[in-house]
């Protein structure tokens, strides 16, 4: 399986990816989290759904990876610039309809881009996420686990950026809060993607890290999920940490005819290899109909 690398223009920014597979095969666009960049992707998770007969793009949002970068502390963007962008990188690709999958921030992305770009996504798969955007009040959903709460209260103080090494500990010990409990935290795979992210990154890890979490979300839209047209799969951790269980099952309920499936013994987290095989399959017969 080739994978191609390419940066774009689109809305007056760089947009870095990645593509495997055939393009005349059904597109999918795999949508990162807040902190991370197409490198949380695994390569062997995209070879999977590639030689499963999809086209797969992953891409750098703004300030993450090979893409533009902010100052750190001052991002120019909100959510609604990183789905005009999503836009841009489909017109660029010639492509029309995609499969759009999206994990934390990334789902909020593909949300707004299923509301409001109903022809563009001819499916819809959000993880590890929550009805409308992060930072919107829902006093009905579930909150934060204590050890996530603990975890915001006592922040690791930030690395010596020009560190490789540090700055790849200072990523590990991270995600450890949002790992699932009932298995061993997976040190290897968690460091092995903290590499490509710290490598991608290059002396713009720092922004990577940062300025995601101060963008705007923009308007509430969680009262317009009744609007998304796209056939929509909900995948959520029985022990997300973050968005508790709780999340998913709400926004299964409130997205017409979206079907749920829970990832057992995951937490918030880019889905961990103990789930692919519930993950590829979902995923493959998500989009078998979206060929363009």
């Amino acid at each position: 399986m080739g994978m191609t690398e390419r940066t774009i223009k689109t809305n007056g920014v760089e947009v870095a990816m990645t593509t495997a597979g055939d393009p005349t095969d059904p597109a999918i666009v795999l949508m990162h989290g807040a902190g991370q960049s197409s490198a949380a992707w695994d390569d062997e998770f995209v070879a999977r759904l590639a030689t499963g007969g999809r086209f797969v793009i992953r891409f750098d949002a703004r300030d993450t990876g090979r893409s533009t970068s902010y100052p750190v502390g001052a991002p120019e963007y909100g959510l609604p610039d990183l789905v005009a962008d999503t836009v841009g990188l489909l017109d660029e690709l010639g492509i029309d309809r995609a499969g759009i999958v999206g994990m934390s921030q990334g789902s909020a992305v593909a949300q707004l881009l299923a509301i409001d770009h109903p022809d563009r996504v001819s499916s819809l798969t959000v993880i590890a996420s929550t009805p409308g955007g992060p930072g919107h009040d829902n006093p009905d959903l579930p909150t934060f686990s204590d050890r996530i709460l603990a975890s915001f209260q006592d922040e690791a103080p930030q690395p010596d950026w020009d560190d490789r090494t540090a700055v790849v500990e200072y990523l590990v010990d991270a995600e450890r809060p949002y790992a699932a409990t009932s298995r061993p935290f997976d040190e290897e795979g968690v460091r092995a993607a903290a590499e490509r992210a710290v490598d991608r990154a290059g002396r713009t890890i720092a922004a990577q890290v940062t300025n995601p979490f101060l963008i705007s979300a923009g308007p509430a839209w969680r009262q317009r999920l009744g609007e998304v047209t796209a056939p929509t799969l909900v995948l959520h951790g029985t022990e997300d940490p973050f968005f508790p269980y709780g999340h998913g099952v709400a926004l299964a309920k409130e997205i017409p005819g979206a079907r749920l499936v829970a990832l057992e013994a995951a937490g918030h987290e880019v889905p961990p290899k103990h789930t692919w095989d519930v993950v590829v399959p979902a995923l493959l017969e998500q989009t078998a109909g979206d060929r363009s």
